[in-house]
């Protein structure tokens, strides 16, 4: 399938010991960008999180926010016995040697870092249910991305059928053009010639200027690559997969054609068709842009 480099994604785990909630959005770019917001106790994953993104993302601008709460878990939390001694015995020290000082307040033991514990997952528990979260959360971004990309690539087969209409509206024009070409150039030449009779030669002339300018407006070669193009988007678009850049070529070469059509069109009708195949192939362009 065809996949759009713009999605947005969420989803979170709970368990006694903590809460995760982890986002992911992304937006068009040239190559793959992964920035990672974490709170700094998950910094140490921070590489197998950005290995496990880029399994799955060929290019976009992608950001994975992260959300970490510990949670006190059923008990609640318990009081550091050995630091609760090691208090005591610092405070019976003190005013020993301070007679006048302040005993520490059960408010003060409490406050004390480290004094109240509560338990959190481990290591390996966490990476755990990170790298699962991640998983769960790719496969309803990339399920993201493929509704966006379905939509872009509608759009641009919209925009190849109305193409390949004007492309075959053309095609009577140029034969039309060169016909017209010749009655113009043999009136002129009646009216030139009125009191001097006609010359084989003079028809030959005519013959030579007639080639000439069907030379100049012949059009089949472009209107020939323009379905040829056509074709191959139609099937970069059916094979689906990382098509951005090829499709971005082809319009490259599909400008590159209209601009052609219509420095050499005579008629008002191809000029006007030329016009209208650019209008599309810009449109087409732009939302490329925003495909894989």
């Amino acid at each position: 399938m065809i996949l759009s480099m713009t999605g947005y994604a969420s989803s979170s785990a709970e368990s006694d010991n903590s809460s995760l909630t982890l986002e992911l959005r992304a937006v068009n770019h040239r190559y793959l960008d992964i920035q990672l917001r974490m709170p700094d106790e998950l910094r140490c994953f921070e590489n197998l999180l950005r290995e496990a993104i880029a399994l799955q993302l060929q290019r976009g601008k992608v950001e994975c926010r992260i959300n970490y709460a510990p949670r006190t878990a059923q008990g609640g939390s318990t009081l550091n016995s050995d630091l609760l001694q090691q208090l005591a015995a610092w405070d019976q020290q003190v005013r020993s040697a301070l007679p006048d000082a302040r005993s520490l307040s059960v408010a003060d033991v409490l406050r004390w870092n480290g004094v109240l514990e509560t338990p959190s997952a481990s290591a390996e528990e966490l990476r755990t249910t990170l790298l699962d979260l991640l998983q769960r959360t790719l496969q309803d971004f990339s399920a993201s991305r493929a509704r966006e990309g379905e939509k872009l690539k509608e759009f641009l087969l919209q925009r190849v059928e109305k193409i390949e209409a004007l492309r075959a509206a053309v095609i009577p024009h140029v034969p039309a053009a060169i016909a017209a070409y010749e009655q113009k150039l043999a009136a002129r030449l009646r009216d030139a010639m009125q009191n001097a009779p006609l010359e084989d030669s003079w028809d030959e002339r005519i013959r030579q200027e007639i080639t000439l300018f069907a030379s100049k407006i012949d059009v089949d070669e472009e209107l020939s690559r323009l379905a040829s193009h056509l074709t191959e988007m139609r099937r970069i678009l059916a094979q689906g997969g990382t098509a951005g850049k090829r499709l971005d070529f082809l319009m490259q070469e599909l400008n590159r054609e209209a601009n052609t059509l219509g420095s050499k069109s005579v008629d008002a009708e191809v000029s006007r068709s030329a016009m209208e195949m650019k209008i599309l192939i810009e449109q087409m362009r732009e939302q490329i842009q925003n495909l894989e």
